[in-house]
């Protein structure tokens, strides 16, 4: 049974290297990066089906409300 992961990861770089590691070793990417400007998410299938989503997040870019 596949299985759904989300990591966090503590950059946009290092968010990018595990994405280009997954691509290498043959996952595919199903979406195009989501960017909300204080926070960056990319996701990955993996040859075993199971699906990977690596998250930077921002918390001083985060919106304020009023």
């Amino acid at each position: 049974m596949a299985g759904y992961f989300s990591l966090l990861v503590s950059s946009v770089d290092e968010l990018n290297t595990c994405m280009t590691n997954g691509l290498n070793a043959g996952g595919t990417e199903p979406n195009e990066m989501s960017d909300y400007g204080f926070m960056q998410q990319r996701t990955i299938e993996d040859v075993d089906g199971h699906t990977w989503n690596f998250i930077f997040m921002d918390a001083t870019k985060i919106p304020q409300q009023p």
